[in-house]
């Protein structure tokens, strides 16, 4: 058991602007893989009908198709994050990577949809190794400040980048064959990998000083799971089925068992001291509504333009490409905008982005054109993540010590995950009372009205918690740092009788 304090021939360039090709290279491969983790998100959504009619399977089954990703994703990234502060960062992210490609590969080539699932699950739990590996390299590389702000937005931009261009490169390759949207990663996984065994930044091992939280990682890992399984089996189930009500009780008590061994391990999976960094506890908070809303949104938007406007997959990639389009674009220039206006004001400026383009598209109706409904959307779509999602991923990792960048890395993507799970389960319950089961135009925009409602509240939610977030970092910044009351001693040192200014 390690933790690692990262070194490099590069490292004293890190805290400038002025990178080396070296440096570059591993940001570009960290990106490449945070692209190919959020790109599988989506990138299935498209091919669904078709992936369901050649292996004959049913609606319920193919469901997993996209949450068996989402749960290996979201329920063990928590763990990904503490044994990527343990084993050693790089170590976790090569062999994560390695795993990647390999079930990326088995998910193109199989023919039965329990494997499919199987290979999709797989792909979730490597992601969930490799997303907070990732980001914690970066945070650990680049010097806190416009430095690692800079690196951080490129990285977080691929990362939206994949989230929000997933339809489209699903809709592109579907035309071509539905097995070409898991096959399509391999190559690109494969490359990433062979750079990063040359790039990254060899840690000097140290002895940990840390242990393993064994209880906590067992009640950690079977809660996340547990939660993401029951909300997204409860719109088949039932909401207010035994079943679900049962499952959530389970979740309810393995969460508060998680809590109390915390509370005491010696050395905790998630210290919960982490919390009280307001940065951090507001990030989680805002990752959770935000890209749980578009999770949602994003549903809907599929449902609505393929069912009731009869869009092609290849319509479809072509007209959701501006917002995918813009975050990729912008990329280049969120680093110095960060640095410019801080985090703080960003934030409720995206969501409120974001907000608007879920409640733009409340005006769907049957004959609803591109250019007046889907294009603004999807440009105000692109505006918010490209200015949200980098600064929130900045925000959740903010004041963290080194030691547990993993950890707070973690924390955000399993945000992003559950969140994602949990507001698609509920846009999903409200189509399908909505409709009441009928397939007439109307009784289907009675069942997306409903839903998109309740991803722009979610959204909105986002945005207070955004905009508190914002009022607090304004007074804090207009209040003077008190002077401290300094004790000289005889040996001409001087202590301040305050104490020892460190986070434990």
């Amino acid at each position: 058991m390690t933790t690692a304090t990262v070194t490099s021939p590069d490292a004293s360039s890190t805290s400038g602007l002025h990178w080396t090709p070296r440096l570059w290279g591993t940001l570009l491969v960290l990106c490449a893989a945070m692209f190919l983790d959020a790109l599988d998100v989506s990138m299935v959504g498209v091919a669904l009908p078709s992936i369901g009619s050649e292996l004959h399977l049913s609606t319920s089954t193919l469901q997993w198709v996209v949450s068996g990703y989402v749960l290996g994703y979201g329920g063990l990234l928590l763990l990904g994050g503490r044994a990527a502060d343990l084993l050693g960062r790089r170590r976790v992210f090569l062999v994560a990577l390695a795993v990647f490609a390999a079930a990326s590969l088995a998910g193109g080539l199989v023919d039965d949809g329990g494997l499919l699932i199987a290979a999709r699950f797989l792909k979730g739990v490597s992601a969930a190794f490799t997303a907070p590996a990732g980001l914690s390299i970066i945070t650990t590389t680049f010097a806190e400040g416009p430095a690692r702000n800079r690196a951080l937005s490129i990285y977080t931009t691929c990362a939206a980048s994949g989230f929000s261009l997933g339809l489209v490169l699903s809709g592109l390759l579907t035309s071509v064959g539905w097995r070409w949207t898991f096959l399509m990663p391999v190559p690109v996984a494969l490359l990433a990998l062979v750079f990063a065994v040359r790039l990254l930044p060899r840690p000097v091992e140290e002895p940990a000083k840390g242990g393993y939280d064994v209880l906590g990682a067992i009640t950690g890992t079977a809660t996340v799971l547990l939660l993401v399984f029951t909300v997204t089996e409860a719109q088949g189930a039932g909401w207010l089925s035994p079943r679900t009500l049962g499952s959530l009780a389970v979740v309810v008590a393995l969460a508060a068992a998680f809590l109390q061994i915390e509370s005491r391990a010696a050395h905790p999976l998630v210290r919960l001291g982490i919390f009280r960094n307001g940065s951090v506890a507001r990030a989680n908070l805002v990752a959770f509504a935000m890209t749980g809303a578009y999770g949602g949104f994003q549903f809907v938007v599929t449902l609505y333009l393929q069912h009731l406007l009869g869009w092609s997959a290849l319509q479809m990639a072509l007209g959701l490409l501006p917002a995918g389009a813009f975050i990729a674009l912008s990329a280049p220039f969120m680093g110095p905008i960060v640095d410019r206006f801080g985090t703080g004001r960003l934030l409720p400026i995206g969501l409120l982005s974001l907000v608007g383009a879920f409640a733009l598209f409340l005006r769907l109706d049957e004959h609803s054109s591109y250019v007046g409904l889907v294009l603004p959307s999807m440009l105000l779509l692109g505006v918010g993540f490209a200015l949200a999602f980098p600064s929130v991923n900045i925000a959740a990792t903010d004041g963290v010590a080194d030691e547990e960048q993993g950890l707070a890395s973690g924390l955000v993507n399993t945000a992003i995950q559950v969140g994602t799970a949990v507001v698609l389960a509920g846009a999903t319950a409200l189509i399908t009372a909505g409709s009441a089961g009928g397939d007439s135009p109307q009784a289907q925009l009675d069942g997306y009205r409903p839903a998109l409602v309740f991803v722009a509240s979610v959204a909105l939610v986002g945005l207070v918690v955004a905009a508190v977030g914002a009022l607090v970092d304004r007074r804090r910044n207009s209040t003077p740092a008190p002077v401290p009351d300094y004790d000289y001693q005889s040996t001409g040192s001087a202590k301040a009788r305050t104490g020892v200014l460190t986070e434990h």
